[in-house]
């Protein structure tokens, strides 16, 4: 028999619907029996790409002696960590504050008001390596609940009053951070680099796209070469690594081992978006046609595999198929022969790393050999010769592998990563000149209007028809700064005015307004929690916070309101403590701030996008890496809005497509020719 999850949308919480398990979805059904029964709670917090949260499940959840122990004993709830972010969050610092670690699956033990009182991550079906048995810590649990419930409410409460002075911090405890701030940064990122493979620290390796995209601002705003240095080792590591999926595209969840070689092979939407945008700046900075090639190759991956058909994009690929990690992106060369028969098999077998012995699991993860001699010495070829047997050879691969039983598909929509994506194919169109990128993005941000805006307020996440859950912050600011992209590669004024009117209702719906500048996670009227949620820490997405700072420096500029400057201000000085204690823990945040210490570049150009002399000028624009500049766009066919500062009495100049660069709403003349741009923006 089914149990309750078998109404759910999430991929997740389905997956869990036939237990044996009593599982009941986050919700007041639950909380309701456990308060009548005074039953503790047993909260189990994943996410569908999680290997180990399926290890648990096969392990433990479909085991029936553990699964009568779990419904004997406890209430048992499960959560989709990516539609529920706050409960996530919620019970994380919890784990971690009594642990001093975290991760998933999540497994935490409440009282019935919701109160955590022990918890942890995996728990194996019996004691081994170090870990007790999950029957051990539910009999445990089981017992200090009806024995030592005055112990238990004592540390229950305990925790609980640390958790809300962590999310009551005041920024104005602390000072406004300053150009000093970027510098140290800096020198403590660099402190952490890996010289010979990239990235920062040893293994495992995350991607850790918001701390480059600092590094690549740090070398714009100084001109220091050691930080662009870092930024190419890493990305060409990584493009040559086993991380990137060298024949369909897109990156792998992170690197296992030192090399980019071994990945954890979940894809997650989120960070497809961020790699792809920081390759598209990285491309800007340095010409590199690898770069553009890895940009291209993960949108038209997003676009072929993680796109529905409603516009929106796809949460995330599962690591696993047939119950195997990685098996349905590792090779035999044999495998590799059968499809392109033998000649052109060893050329590729050797350019991708494939052998009889193999770097996983007796397979081979394709990655691009860097070794002496050059294969193509090896092969009798030459480069160019190397290169046209690979080319040809990737679509019949891709099409071979396409025959396998693929990965789980995760087809939830979440808002606030179809922003980050939104925002990557926006970008793209706009420096890659791809009106088919801009096409995408203008369809995901009409539906993310549409499907997932209930009253005028966002909403979480969308799959099959049914949309639902509060925005979040990160679902406003995500969306936001995508709109603020789209605009930019579009001219449409529709996407600038939904931002400039996104970003208020951010401002009035998640503000503390008691202290300006506190952004909470959750809006003022979400359900009530134990604690209102505030995460300040950039993880593998921008906080909602960092991004609403950024977004916020924007508009102002956009807008000339002086108020939301002023709130990003003070937000970015209640993040100073994390910046000087932990800047990789906030890339984002190192990012807002060079924005807020820039004079931002305002550029309007006034013309239709369609005409030549448009792109024209648009690409000088983007020609170079410059992340401090506003660019704000006007067909041209009707009078600008006057209530827009920047655009007020841009006009064309003798009917040609024109440009203005400001500084602080001062312009210089206006120009027509790409030459006469370039010389004002240098």
């Amino acid at each position: 028999m089914p149990n309750r999850l078998i109404d759910e949308t999430s991929p997740y919480l389905l997956q869990h619907a036939n237990n044996p398990v009593d599982w009941y979805p986050w919700g007041p059904e639950a909380l309701e029996r456990a308060a009548s029964e005074d039953k503790p709670i047993l909260l189990s917090v994943g996410y569908s790409a999680c290997h180990w949260c399926h290890v648990m499940e096969r392990e433990s959840f479909e085991n029936r002696d553990i699964a009568q122990q779990m419904n004997e004993s406890f209430v048992s709830v499960k959560v989709d960590r990516e539609e529920r972010p706050d409960i996530d969050s919620i019970y994380m610092t919890a784990v971690q504050a009594m642990t001093g670690r975290g991760g998933w699956p999540m497994t935490v033990f409440l009282t019935p008001a919701g109160k955590p009182f022990y918890g942890g991550t995996y728990f194996p079906p019996q004691d081994r390596g170090g870990m007790p048995g999950f029957p051990r810590v539910l009999d445990a649990m089981a017992n200090a609940y009806r024995e030592n419930r005055d112990a238990i409410a004592r540390a229950a409460d305990g925790l609980l009053e640390q958790m809300e002075r962590v999310s009551a911090f005041s920024p104005h405890s602390a000072r406004l951070a300053a150009s000093t701030d970027l510098s140290r940064a800096f020198a403590g990122l660099a402190s952490q680099f890996d010289d010979k493979h990239g990235g920062l620290g040893m293994e495992p390796k995350f991607p850790q796209p918001m701390v480059y995209e600092f590094l690549l601002r740090y070398h714009v705003r100084t001109g220091d070469l050691r930080a662009l240095g870092i930024v190419e080792l890493t990305l060409d590591r990584m493009a040559m690594g086993g991380i990137y999926d060298q024949l369909g595209g897109g990156f792998h969840r992170y690197s296992t081992d030192a090399f980019w070689l071994a990945p954890h092979f979940e894809k997650m939407l989120y960070d497809n978006a961020l790699l792809a945008k920081l390759y598209l700046h990285a491309y800007q900075a340095t010409g590199k046609p690898l770069y553009r090639r890895v940009v291209e190759e993960t949108l038209d991956y997003v676009t072929r595999e993680m796109t529905d058909p409603s516009g929106g994009f796809y949460s995330a690929q599962d690591a696993d198929s047939e119950g195997e990690e990685g098996k349905y992106f590792i090779w035999r060369p044999e495998e590799v022969v059968k499809v392109l028969g033998r000649r052109d098999a060893e050329v590729v077998n050797r350019h991708y790393g494939v052998t009889e012995v193999g770097n996983f699991e007796g397979r081979s993860i394709l990655h691009l050999v860097d070794s002496t001699p050059d294969p193509a010495d090896r092969l009798g070829m030459t480069e160019d010769e190397v290169a046209e047997v690979v080319c040809r050879s990737r679509p019949k691969l891709l099409e071979a592998r396409e025959l396998r039983v693929k990965p789980g598909l995760d087809d939830k929509v979440i808002t606030a990563w179809n922003g980050l994506m939104l925002g990557a194919f926006a970008e793209a169109a706009a420096v890659l000149d791809r009106p088919d990128y801009a096409a995408i993005a203008a369809r995901n941000a009409a539906f993310l209007l549409s499907a997932l805006r209930r009253g005028g307020r966002l909403l979480r996440s969308y799959k099959g028809g049914r949309a639902g859950g509060q925005g979040y912050l990160e679902d406003y600011a995500f969306v936001i700064s995508g709109l603020l992209s789209l605009h930019e590669a579009s001219f449409e004024e529709r996407w600038l005015r939904e931002a400039i009117s996104l970003t208020r209702d951010m401002a009035a719906l998640f503000g503390d307004p008691r202290e300006e500048g506190v952004f909470y996670d959750t809006a003022h009227d979400h359900e009530k929690l134990i604690v209102r949620p505030r995460d300040i820490s950039d993880n593998a997405i921008p906080c909602g916070s960092s991004m609403a700072a950024d977004v916020l420096i924007r508009v102002a500029v956009i807008t000339g309101d002086d108020d939301l400057r002023r709130i990003a201000a003070a937000s970015i000085r209640s993040a100073s403590p994390l910046l000087e204690r932990a800047p990789i823990g906030a890339g984002q945040w190192l990012s807002a701030l060079d924005l807020y210490l820039s004079s931002p570049k305002e550029i309007v150009i006034v013309g239709a996008v369609s005409d030549a002399r448009t792109r024209s000028l648009l690409a000088e624009v983007h020609r170079g890496y410059s992340p401090n500049r506003v660019l704000l766009g006007h067909p041209g066919d009707t009078d600008p809005p006057a209530d827009l500062p920047l655009l007020e009495g841009r006009g064309m100049i003798g009917g040609s497509p024109t440009a203005y660069v400001c500084e602080r709403y001062v312009c210089d003349l206006p120009v027509t020719t790409p030459s006469e741009l370039a010389a004002q923006l240098s």
